[in-house]
């Protein structure tokens, strides 16, 4: 039972080295894309705006940017963490931040007009479109809520939701996915090391009690012999 129990012990022990080497170099590479990360927020240099006290801001209002978080939590069920918007490193390095700017781009767009101009007049559904130049508002629509056909949202539609605004929230999204993984991968890392530092510990455990059993027994039998008599 003693050599079973310190077998079993050596078999955990090894298994918790295995773990806290993988949590080891899952940590590592986490770090080198935390780094990779940061040197891609760099070259781009987008930063948020924060007004004197800390709060952010959106063309210099902070109605603006509460307008934009609005959209961020409520429209698109977002969740911020608060922490990731630090007006002392205003640099969008951050899954957060990255979402707010994506935000950013969205809400103007979709609060934005548009100017489809007609060279001839244009019918469509029984509606005719003078020449000249129109003012179409977005009123909130994505790509896919504007009539195509329409001779004015379909241009409208183009001029809004550009291969720009497209590419920007492409970009953005990347670097919200990008730092989210990060924040997974590190959180494994922390899983892999946690549970080999508790099997290491374990295991450790049970070899030092299949030797005390040992010793113990050991010390029984010594107490057993001088209890008993001397043969005469």
């Amino acid at each position: 039972m003693k050599s079973r129990l310190r077998t079993v012990g050596v078999v955990l022990a090894v298994v918790g080295m295995v773990f806290v080497i993988a949590g080891g170099v899952a940590f590592f590479k986490v770090q080198e894309g935390y780094d990779s990360l940061q040197s891609f927020s760099e070259a781009q240099a987008v930063e948020l705006s924060y007004n004197d006290d800390g709060q952010l801001v959106d063309r210099g209002t902070v109605e603006g940017a509460q307008a934009i978080m609005t959209l961020l939590t409520d429209e698109w069920g977002y969740p911020v963490v608060e922490a990731d918007l630090d007006p002392n490193d205003p640099l969008v390095n951050t899954a957060t931040e990255y979402m707010f700017q994506m935000a950013t781009v969205g809400y103007h767009v979709l609060h934005g007009t548009q100017n489809v101009t007609l060279a001839a007049p244009a019918e469509y559904d029984g509606v005719t479109y003078e020449a000249g130049t129109h003012e179409v508002l977005v009123d909130g629509r994505y790509w896919t809520q504007f009539d195509r056909q329409h001779p004015l949202d379909g241009p409208a539609r183009g001029q809004a939701w550009s291969g720009t605004v497209h590419g920007l929230f492409a970009e953005l999204g990347v670097g919200t996915v990008t730092h989210s993984a990060l924040q997974l991968g590190l959180a494994l890392a922390g899983l892999f090391a946690g549970v080999g530092i508790v099997s290491i510990i374990a295991g450790s455990g049970m070899v030092w009690i299949s030797r005390g059993r040992g010793d113990e027994q050991l010390v029984m039998l010594g107490s057993s012999e001088k209890s008993q008599p001397a043969n005469v």
